[in-house]
């Protein structure tokens, strides 16, 4: 890690300012836990000004005399913690990718391609389901434990995948796998809200956009030369080290955290209701266009009995006593107005790493390989863009402005995409660079802002519900670009994506202009994901005070 570790002085006084005082300098990090409490009262630095309409007041001062003892976090200790969340999220992030140019080798090793598709599915339909399970737990429970049960579900997941000799065991596997890799992202995230202010997070949520894009580009490599060279088994066996280290990185330090959970009943009830909606929806959208026609009777079953089922979670969360998302976190606009960008731009994203490497091989003839190179300048500018945004937030306690300049960039960009003739190669590797810098801006300051905005009690669950609107916004917004595409290649009714992008590319034929309507589409959820982002209320982010539980 080269930044350095955000200046945090020990606890002050509930009137203290939000900044810390004359003489404040880069100590160790003062994170206040009384001994024994569950939910000690914490000495917090008030910021100026009510909140906006519809947000909590979460951040005034407090009465709260400061508790007896304080546990400091070394800046050694802290950038412990962070080597091992960044770990963990990598593993999380590399086995959505990792698998893919494995699985020819695994079709004909184990003699069953028609099944293949479940291997990635499986994986996807579990980890989004326990995304937000895993915050609510880590609410209750803790930070530190649930973690580690998540690294542990997901190591002994890959060490099933990597034993399994059959397809249906394989694929059980991965669900495993998913189980365990859906609490990884959403955990390290809140871990990190846990020991840094928001004002000084973004610098480092930053750093986990460049994990998601490593692994972007880095995953389908490593899958192929592993399964080619080695055994496809060793994509597996790789987690072991690397799950082995986060757990020993993370194990001792994350003790010193303080424990800003509550105890509480979980809702049960409503927690399978979330799981059995979020799976349905998910087996629709990941069968609609594949093995089913969007309008089967299949897929709008599917669909049919998730709406039920969301409906069925909505009720239970109106008059359950304890609803397993709680109705003001709901309420609170910044937390609904995030989540609502985040869907739309984290969505956009996912597709355009889908149909960008098929834009380079239809329209330059790339190989994959080279399709894959191409799109680093999109995964650089993404991390670009996220970088720029969080240290913004750092100089400035402010996000809304640079969420909307960016978003408003990458619509701008897009549109230009799709009105020019097919551009050139540097030309194009240009406008993707501008389009990621301006999507990128999204990771740190969704987070960041949301983050800012509930108590520390309710982190877990907030930081689970945004990732979980990540991973349902890839899953809506892929299958929505393929069709506008598909639509614009004017095929045949039961033709892939892939298939059309093949045929063409073997035939000769200009497909370059059934391409528009995906820059078009990148356009439109850039732009509403902006309009989200305009109308978000904006508290100032919270310097270096205890955060308040």
């Amino acid at each position: 890690m080269t930044e350095p570790l955000p200046p945090t002085p020990a606890a002050a006084p509930p009137s203290g300012p939000a900044d810390g005082g004359p003489g404040a300098g880069r100590t160790p990090v003062a994170l206040t836990s009384a001994p024994g409490a569950a939910h000690p009262p914490l000495a917090t630095a008030g910021v100026s000004g009510g909140a906006p309409a519809g947000v909590p007041a979460t951040h005034g001062p407090s009465g709260a005399s400061p508790p007896p003892e304080a546990v400091r976090l070394s800046h050694a200790q802290i950038r412990t913690i962070l080597i091992g969340v960044i770990l963990a999220m990598f593993l999380g992030a590399l086995d959505q990718t990792i698998v893919v140019t494995a699985l020819p080798t695994i079709g004909r090793e184990m003699q069953s391609v028609e099944q293949l598709s479940w291997v990635v599915t499986a994986y996807l339909l579990t980890a989004t389901a326990a995304t937000p399970i895993y915050g609510k737990l880590s609410d209750i429970h803790g930070r530190r434990v649930i973690l580690l049960i998540a690294i542990g579900i997901f190591l002994v997941g890959s060490v099933a995948c990597a034993l399994s000799t059959d397809i249906r065991v394989l694929i059980l596997a991965r669900a495993l796998q998913g189980a365990g890799g859906g609490g990884l992202i959403s955990l390290g995230q809140t871990i990190v809200a846990d020991i840094i202010p928001p004002r000084e997070r973004g610098r480092y949520m930053a750093y986990f956009a460049a994990v998601f894009m490593t692994a972007s580009i880095a995953g389908p490599a490593l899958g192929g030369i592993l399964s080619e060279h080695l055994h496809w088994s060793a994509i597996f066996w790789i987690n072991l080290p690397l799950g082995l280290a986060a757990y020993l990185l993370t194990n001792r330090v994350l003790k010193q955290i303080p424990k800003f959970h509550r105890p509480r009943r979980i809702d049960y009830a409503g927690a399978g209701l979330m799981l059995a909606a979020t799976f349905t929806l998910m087996l629709a959208l990941s069968w609609g266009g594949v093995d089913y026609g969007w309008g089967s009777a299949q897929i709008l079953g599917l669909v049919a009995l998730s709406v039920l089922l969301w409906a069925a979670f909505a009720w239970r969360l109106a008059g359950a006593p304890e609803p397993f998302v709680p109705i003001s976190l709901l309420a609170n606009r910044i937390v609904s107005t995030g989540v609502g960008a985040v869907l739309f731009a984290v969505g956009t994203m996912v597709a355009l790493s889908v149909f960008l490497p098929l834009y380079f091989e239809a329209v330059f003839g790339f190989t994959a390989a080279e399709s894959g190179l191409a799109l680093i300048a999109h995964m650089a500018g993404t991390v670009t863009g996220a970088q720029i945004a969080g240290r913004i937030m750092g100089r400035t306690g402010r996000y809304k402005t640079t969420a909307v300049v960016g978003l408003a960039v990458a619509a701008t960009t897009a549109l230009a995409m799709a009105a020019w003739p097919p551009l050139g190669l540097w030309q194009m590797e240009v406008m993707i660079a501008i389009l990621g810098m301006g999507l990128g801006v999204i990771y740190p300051i969704s987070t960041v802002s949301v983050q800012n905005a509930v108590p520390a009690h309710q982190m877990g669950t907030a930081t689970g519900i945004l990732n979980f609107a990540r991973s349902l916004g890839g899953a809506l917004v892929v299958p929505a670009f393929g069709a506008l595409f598909l639509a614009g290649a004017a095929v045949a009714d039961g033709m892939t994506t892939q298939e059309v992008v093949l045929s063409g590319t073997l035939a000769g034929a200009d497909i370059a202009p059934a391409f528009r309507s995906v820059f078009l589409a990148t356009a439109a959820g850039a732009l509403i994901a902006c309009l989200f982002m305009a109308t978000i209320p904006e508290l100032p982010l919270r310097g270096h005070e205890t955060v308040k539980a």
